[in-house]
């Protein structure tokens, strides 16, 4: 995914950090707001992972970091709930005056309490979804221990969280007392969905009953089996994000009509790869795929490999093209599997090649099955017309790429 770095002022003139990751060489149709966690920063892992299956299905989604956290202004133990909660609805009216006024709303842990409160301030807001949030702020006091009492007593206390330390004062813990959640909870207005995981041993699943059962519909839930509070496995942030996106679109996505009329840039398809791995964004129209390279050679395994997809691209254009020539004929074609491996052989060893056998050559078997009452003449010719298969023609042709660099 692309992104900007993006600097904002907070309704009390803090400049706040954010990045607003925006879908691959496209023009979001919609925009999200992400609340990380109480003291976590917009880098955690996992938002990362969130936020790149939003993208793929068009939606561009700011995360920043809250006064006195990250890279943003502001001293942390002058900042509570409410503030956090204002941080949001200043984010909000930063991309409504430089993009687009967000139409959903994503929070983790405290940031899901944070912006089940925000909603209402935000009008453009069209769907709320929470990441183990808890049905009351003022239970995180509860993590505090004994420092609850110092804070109580000297009117401050020096926290350590994730490995940081952090100062917070009385006021913060007097701010989330005077949180009112139910009837926010109860009069929300929008649809919500949340996930949470029933192991989570710093916000109980009993947290997403409660807010369930509080909130009217429509309203769904996820359950995160053995999934942590941070959802420190990779896996778990990928799939949460990609029922998310699916989520989302029906409820701000574009109508099937409006995506065949999106404005891509000459219908090209566009690929990117980041700093960091091999996992590769595709954009091929309005359909957004991954490719990625296999653990053993430093991939993530997220995805086919270039040849994997090269090679898909031959399987799927056989099985098309059977399909239409079938069809055309009225043969009773029920079905067609095509099964294709790809391998580097020495030109030597390949019987049937006629040109100089030096080297290596790349060499693709497909076995092909049909399904159906067909004749012996009818399979045969089938057989025949996969050769001449659009994506078959162009690998056994000569085709010219023409490359440069943009200025």
């Amino acid at each position: 995914m692309q992104f900007q770095k993006i600097l904002f002022k907070n309704h009390e003139g803090h400049e706040l950090a954010g990045r607003l990751d925006l879908p691959l060489d496209e023009k979001p149709f919609a925009y999200a707001i992400f609340a990380h966690c109480f003291t976590c920063t917009k880098n955690l892992n996992a938002v990362v992972n969130i936020d790149r299956a939003l993208t793929r299905q068009g939606i561009g989604v700011l995360r920043f970091d809250f006064t006195g956290l990250g890279e943003s202004e502001g001293e942390f133990a002058e900042t509570n709930f409410s503030s956090n909660v204002a941080d949001l609805a200043a984010a909000a009216d930063f991309l409504k005056d430089n993009f687009a006024a967000p139409k959903l709303l994503i929070g983790h842990s405290l940031g899901g309490a944070a912006v089940l409160q925000a909603a209402g301030r935000i009008d453009s807001c069209a769907a709320v979804a929470t990441i183990a949030a808890p049905a009351d702020p003022s239970s995180v006091t509860r993590h505090l221990g004994n420092t609850t009492q110092e804070i109580e007593q000297r009117g401050e206390a020096e926290i350590t969280l994730g490995g940081r330390k952090f100062r917070i004062k009385k006021q913060f813990l007097e701010d989330l007392e005077q949180v009112q959640m139910e009837d926010t909870i109860r009069n929300l207005g929008r649809p919500l969905l949340l996930f949470h995981s029933p192991q989570d041993a710093v916000v109980g699943i009993e947290n997403a009953r409660k807010i369930f059962e509080t909130a009217r519909h429509p309203k769904s839930f996820i359950s995160l089996d053995k999934a942590d509070h941070l959802l420190s496995a990779r896996e778990d942030s990928l799939y949460l994000g990609s029922v998310l996106a699916a989520w989302a679109h029906k409820y701000i996505g574009l109508a099937q009509e409006d995506k065949r009329r999106r404005d891509l840039a000459d219908n090209r398809i566009v690929v990117r790869t980041g700093r960091k791995g091999y996992q590769t964004e595709i954009q091929v129209n309005e359909h957004s795929l991954i490719a990625d390279e296999p653990l053993a050679v430093g991939g993530a395994n997220t995805g086919p490999t270039p040849y994997g997809l090269l090679v898909a691209a031959l399987g799927a254009c056989t099985s098309m093209t059977l399909r239409m020539y079938a069809d055309r004929k009225q043969w009773p074609l029920e079905a067609i599997v095509v099964r294709l491996k790809h391998e580097k052989i020495h030109a030597s060893d390949c019987q049937q090649c006629d040109f100089q056998k030096d080297g290596k050559i790349d060499r693709v078997q497909r076995e092909i099955e049909l399904m159906g009452e067909l004749s012996p003449e009818q399979r045969r010719k089938l057989l025949e017309i996969a050769d001449k298969c659009p994506v078959h023609r162009t690998l056994e042709g000569k085709t010219i790429i023409e490359s440069h660099l943009k200025a």
